[in-house]
């Protein structure tokens, strides 16, 4: 790449602070959680109503680990190779004493699914009817507690054995197995073209709303969930990894140390049964708000229509996801763009939810994502909102290599190294040495994102606050305990949700919380 100039200079962004409670601070949601606790958690310690889906062994495997997630889990001794001090990790001291949560191993709502039934579903010669047939399993035990039980559940968690995760995803091949002859034929991928009106009197059409989801068991699930509760998928061998092994004795996975895997799982389980998140950004300018715009093609649709939604972060962290209208929004091979109508109905959408929210409209709208804005949706997008409210499109890319910052020292680039290129372009380092971990978390010298404000309604602000704005929200994955991410929450989990939102099984319609997504 030639750069505009023969010098550029490289700036440092400071480590975004976090909030938690009784107005403390930290850098770290580890040490602000173990320290001081959830910011607005609860005062007293409350139960969370936990239903759990799996086979016997599974729900045995959840039940052994919850004790555990109880009781406090240490991190493991330094191998030979590693540090004496590794202060990327931390012991995690117990759910109640770090997330004034908590809950009875034994009086969970434990849901068992027979294993044989499973392993037969993942046999069905049609790979759309197999994975739709062993979801069907675990939802409709949820189907059938909720018609038949009384009370609430906060979060359902379902426990997978390994067959599911190896055979029941888009790249599964399931090569060797024995396969089965389902309702449908083995190659079919879409909904027939054939009229039903010269089909067999006994085909039932609804079989073929198979073909309306892609064949992924973790998308059916989060897809039927979401209009009844925050969901949670879990691998046996994640909680258990020592009960699968070789033939050597060696666990078949690699996993986290025990530890790092309680301070995720039970950061996602306090985000997902809770009003408010764990933590929350310190220093966030006043009447900010952000979305994360993603488009993703509709399986198997004739019209080849694409669904576009858009995600909501505000100061506190907390986000909420908008379903725009389906249509022909794919206009190249790498080129989105909503039409007039579309676009200021969207962003319609989410400047009221704001405004629901907060009384008054934002004073400043960012849209992040991946594409560019054309003269008629961003027209419409300044159209949508009101006259004081400035909207921003930025444009952020991971990169694979095309740039390379170097500094001496045994370590690479400093997270939070930016590079400007002009005032509309720079590149930042999201991943990179972090001095107060005294590591870096990554194979090779990181790169950096290339980060690009395409248009502003009004003033275009500073490249640095923009560059901000995105290291703040690398630190608010509330599905996780780390340090940061390297792309911020906006850009992070766009096709996550995009993947949910364009399944068949997800017509729910009307913004819902990003918890039920991630």
């Amino acid at each position: 790449m030639r750069f505009p100039e023969a010098s550029l200079i490289v700036d440092h962004l400071d480590e975004p602070e976090l909030d938690f409670r009784h107005d403390q601070r930290s850098h770290h949601p580890k040490d602000g959680l173990f320290l001081y606790g959830p910011h607005d958690g609860p005062r007293t310690p409350r139960e969370v109503r936990i239903g759990v889906v799996g086979t016997s062994d599974g729900i045995s495997h959840f039940r052994s680990w919850s004790r555990r997630l109880l009781s406090g889990i240490p991190v493991p001794p330094p191998g030979p190779t590693e540090k004496k001090e590794r202060l990327h990790l931390a012991d995690f001291a117990g759910l109640e004493e770090t997330f004034g949560v908590t809950f009875d191993p034994d009086r969970l709502r434990a849901l068992t699914v027979e294993f044989d039934a499973i392993e037969r579903a993942t046999r069905v010669q049609n790979m759309h009817e197999a994975v739709d047939a062993v979801a069907r399993i675990y939802t409709e035990r949820v189907h059938k507690f909720r018609r038949n039980e009384e009370g609430s559940i906060d979060i359902w968690i379902f426990v997978v054995p390994e067959i599911v995760y190896e055979r029941c995803r888009p790249e599964s091949r399931r090569t060797g197995l024995t396969l089965f002859a389902g309702k449908t034929p083995k190659k079919q991928r879409a909904r027939s073209a054939q009229s039903f009106l010269f089909m067999d009197e006994r085909f039932d059409p609804r079989i073929e709303d198979v073909f309306d989801d892609i064949p992924d068991f973790r998308r059916h699930i989060k897809a039927t969930l979401l209009s009844i509760a925050p969901s949670q998928i879990l691998r046996e061998s994640t909680l258990e990894p020592t009960a699968f092994t070789n033939c050597a004795g060696y666990p078949k996975r690699t996993t986290q140390d025990p530890a790092t895997v309680a301070w995720n799982i039970a950061t996602g389980l306090y985000y997902k049964t809770q009003d408010r998140p764990p933590w929350r950004l310190s220093n966030v300018r006043e009447g900010v708000c952000y979305i994360g715009m993603v488009y993703k093609n509709l399986p198997n649709n004739r019209d080849n229509h694409v669904c576009c939604a858009a995600q909501m972060f505000l100061s506190e962290g907390d986000g909420v996801v908008f379903r725009g209208a389906n249509g022909p929004w794919k206009t190249g091979e790498y080129e989105y763009h909503l039409n007039a109508h579309a676009a200021e109905e969207l962003l319609g959408t989410v400047i009221e939810a704001y405004r629901e929210l907060h009384s008054e409209p934002p004073k400043e709208l960012f849209i992040h994502g991946q594409a560019s804005f054309n003269d008629e949706e961003w027209n419409a997008f300044c159209r949508a909102a009101p006259k004081g409210t400035n909207v921003v499109g930025v444009r952020i890319k991971s990169t694979g290599g095309d740039a390379k910052l170097f500094r001496a020292g045994d370590y690479p680039v400093i997270r939070g190294t930016g590079l400007n290129l002009d005032e509309k372009n720079a590149y930042l380092w999201t991943s990179g040495y972090v001095p107060q971990l005294d590591t870096y978390i990554g194979p090779e010298t990181p790169n950096p994102l290339m980060v690009t404000i395409l248009r502003s309604k009004h003033r275009q602000p500073e490249m640095r606050t923009v560059l901000a704005d995105i290291m703040g929200l690398t630190k608010i994955n509330y599905n996780s305990c780390n340090f940061n991410d390297g792309l911020p929450v906006t850009v992070r989990f766009a096709k996550m949700v995009g993947d949910i939102l364009v399944m068949g099984s997800a017509r729910e319609g009307g913004p819902q919380p990003f918890k039920y997504y991630i």
